[in-house]
């Protein structure tokens, strides 16, 4: 379900196996559809597609949490579906995920939830300076708005049409990290190492692993709140949880994507297994294993505004230049038309020291014309 880059690197890591792949998206040119052997070319609540999708396969998932969790609810009643739809339908939900966290012991920043009127006028002042954040349908930054003052909060309600909305209280950020977990169907569960990660105007513009700034003992911490979230959901498949570290050092969850995530895109060239395959093992209940990082390395998000110059004329960006770097592993995702702020493609440095990795990181970047790291 679903047609995007994430699809796309999946069905490279099922036909390693020898396992053919059906995609089913609305966009003729997906690029997931374009590598799998079928595309299903409909609407993600088709009753047809579905019915199709159903009868072409012995086993389905998704690649993007807004597929609706109805669609794959009712996919379910016909073939093994993981994630299942009720696991998607909380990774779809901020205030459901939030109270999902709370469920489990995890920390999260203070918040509260935004449907009504009265709920704005009775919002708590000391959760202002905060984010406003649309509860369905927000990633990369986008259905959010912070907000300082009362009269700002209404008009950020407002400005997002008065959609349910949870407010969370601006927390001082060290950094953010993540962490992908895979478990199987019967309760195997691994994980890969913790991912530092930066990003700029809301969308991942880095990760390094292993993560550099980080304390063993709160990386130690963050897996155990992955997994314990994991098997709170009896969840089948990859899980990745975003987490803010604090300044005065404590951890508190952002946000979870119930598919495999783009701070995991290195472990296709880093890792002895990448997290397409253990999505891929979760699903068809193959033997998980836990994951080895081989290499150091740093992963570098190519979006779309590297496709234009400074007038605005569409180029080529100059891959050459960048392959001639030792470590470079350059993945392109297919997609026909390059916009500002669309991921692209992505830049996987590996190398004998972290040192070194983001050192070729900054190397790529300067070629490219992009911010260093």
């Amino acid at each position: 379900m679903g047609g995007g880059q994430l699809g796309r690197m999946f069905v490279h890591a099922a036909q390693t196996l020898g396992f053919e792949v059906v995609v089913l998206d609305p966009d003729a040119n997906s690029p997931a559809g374009a590598a799998a052997q079928t595309q299903i070319q409909t609407a993600y609540l088709d009753a047809g597609g579905l019915a199709e999708l159903a009868q072409r396969c012995v086993a389905i998932t998704t690649e993007f949490e807004n597929v609706p969790a109805a669609a794959l609810k009712t996919l379910a009643w016909q073939r093994p579906v993981a994630p299942s739809g009720e696991a998607v339908a909380v990774c779809q939900d901020r205030a459901a995920e939030k109270a999902h966290f709370a469920g489990c012991g995890v920390p999260c920043a203070p918040y509260a939830l935004v449907e009504t009127p009265e709920q704005l006028a009775a919002v708590d002042e000391a959760l202002l300076p905060g984010i406003l954040k649309t509860a369905r349908l927000g990633y990369d930054g986008k259905g959010q708005v912070r907000v300082r003052t009362r009269v700002e909060l209404a008009q950020a309600w407002a400005e997002l049409k008065q959609a349910p909305c949870v407010l969370e209280q601006m927390l001082p950020l060290q950094r953010e990290i993540s962490v992908i977990v895979a478990r199987s169907a019967g309760g195997e569960i691994v994980h890969f190492p913790v991912q530092q990660n930066l990003h700029r105007d809301g969308i991942l513009a880095l990760t390094q692993v292993p993560a550099p700034d980080v304390a063993l003992a709160l990386q130690q911490e963050a897996v155990a709140c992955a997994q314990r979230i994991a098997e709170s959901l009896h969840y089948v498949g990859v899980l990745c949880v975003e987490f803010f570290v604090l300044r005065d050092g404590r951890l508190v969850a952002n946000e979870m994507a119930p598919r495999p995530h783009n701070s995991g895109h290195y472990s296709i060239d880093a890792c002895d297994m990448s997290q397409f395959d253990c999505q891929l093992r979760a699903m068809t209940g193959l033997p998980l294993v836990q994951p080895r990082l081989h290499s150091p390395c740093a992963m570098v998000n190519l979006l779309g505004d590297l496709w234009f110059d400074d007038q605005g004329r569409l180029r080529t960006p100059a891959w050459d230049r960048l392959l001639a770097l030792p470590g470079v592993h350059l993945h392109l995702y297919g997609k026909t038309e390059a916009r500002p702020g669309r991921k692209m493609g992505h830049l996987t440095l590996t190398a004998a020291t972290a040192e070194q990795a983001l050192a070729t990181a900054n190397r790529a970047a300067a070629l490219l014309g992009l911010p260093g790291f």
